[in-house]
């Protein structure tokens, strides 16, 4: 099998993170929240993303609202590693800035346009969230290359990830035969939608399904296809960007940027929005699974968020209390308390027992009510 490489990186990152409310808000999303080491989850996607070794681009696409706060993670990230992936991010790092949002699918399909509009020839696409956990990152570059591989030889690539718990909180793949000798790329059977508790406990048990990352591999000429073949209202709208030139750039915090681009908002005014999920991934003939050996976290409540964290007492004052988690940008004092998170940020604050996170976007609902 020919040794293939992703020759491009498109970093989908314009979600705004509600169950990590008040520190993730929309002008300051989950993406931009750093771990304890300093590295926000935005600028982790990236470095993955150069970790590929991708020979074109690398596209981050978001919300113009907060591309500023964006531009300058990716900025700071610079300092941040080696001389070489520096270079890659001031030649070959683009943000583009969508009119409105359109779920998951249309900005893919904009980043096929931008990238043969950058290159005419095949493009093998990786797409990432900028929003998860994933280690070792050695383990997932390998897992990478199986999916180039794929991709390659004409195959929508989905990311499975083994699951460890009965969880309702993601889509399931059915894996089916596998292709190749390690058992580790699969055909996909069928998807399946976020369970019940009951049926997650079934699919757990079986050992033949799997968690949908949101991550997927495939080439432009591929993805072109199916969306002609399952969208092709779509297909037609996004024709636009056949006699458009490569747009222009500007600088925001000196990483490339592009906003306001004329062929882009028409395709937006009246294209649908839909995530690639429904549009492609679980209708081609053409998906097929890697079933990864790299851990992966959605990271999606604060439960989760807190095990990225070792807190010693001199992080918040502590009387008679235990095993709390605080993640204040101000003093915080604890009496008589236990097993609570508390989260001040953003001038509200969210006291809660630990494990009862799935109640925060039942609380950001009655918040904007209020409002």
């Amino acid at each position: 099998m020919k040794d293939s490489n992703f020759t491009d990186v498109v970093i989908l990152a314009g979600g705004f993170g509600e169950r990590l409310w008040p520190a993730s808000t929309p002008e300051f999303p989950k993406q931009f929240m750093a771990f304890a080491d300093g590295i926000s989850f935005l600028q982790n996607a990236v470095i993955r993303a150069l970790a590929v070794e991708p020979s074109g681009k690398i596209l981050i696409i978001s919300r113009p609202e907060i591309c500023a706060e964006l531009t300058k993670q990716v900025e700071t990230l610079k300092g941040k590693v080696s001389e070489q992936q520096k270079k890659k991010i001031e030649n070959d790092l683009y943000v583009i800035a969508e009119p409105c949002s359109r779920h998951t699918c249309p900005p893919l399909l904009l980043a096929c346009k931008f990238l043969e509009l950058a290159e005419k020839k095949e493009h093998l696409i990786l797409v990432l969230t900028s929003d998860q956990v994933i280690s070792p990152l050695e383990n997932f570059v390998s897992d990478c290359k199986k999916a180039a591989d794929f991709a390659h030889q004409g195959k929508f690539v989905c990311f499975a990830i083994p699951p460890y718990e009965p969880s309702t909180g993601f889509g399931y793949i059915n894996m089916g035969e596998s292709l190749d000798s390690e058992n580790s790329v699969l055909k996909i059977a069928s998807f399946k939608e976020k369970p019940d508790l009951e049926t997650a406990k079934i699919y757990l048990a079986s050992g033949k399904y799997a968690w949908n990352s949101g991550m997927f591999g495939f080439s432009n000429l591929l993805f072109e296809s199916e969306i002609k073949k399952y969208e092709s209202e779509m297909y037609e709208t996004f024709k636009i960007f056949d006699t458009a030139e490569f747009p222009k750039t500007k600088l925001l915090n000196s990483i490339k940027y592009i906003e306001n681009w004329q062929p882009l908002n028409e395709a937006y005014s009246s294209v649908k929005s839909i995530a690639v999920d429904n549009a492609v991934a679980e209708r081609t003939q053409n998906a097929v699974c890697v079933k990864v050996s790299f851990s992966w976290d959605d990271v999606g409540s604060w439960d989760s968020f807190e095990k990225y964290f070792e807190q010693g007492e001199e992080e918040f004052i502590s009387v008679e209390s235990g095993g709390n988690f605080v993640y204040s940008d101000m003093p915080v004092a604890l009496c008589g308390v236990r097993d609570l998170i508390v989260v001040v940020k953003n001038g509200k604050i969210l006291v809660m027992k630990k494990g009862a996170s799935s109640s925060v976007r039942d609380v950001v609902k009655k918040f904007k009510e209020k409002q």
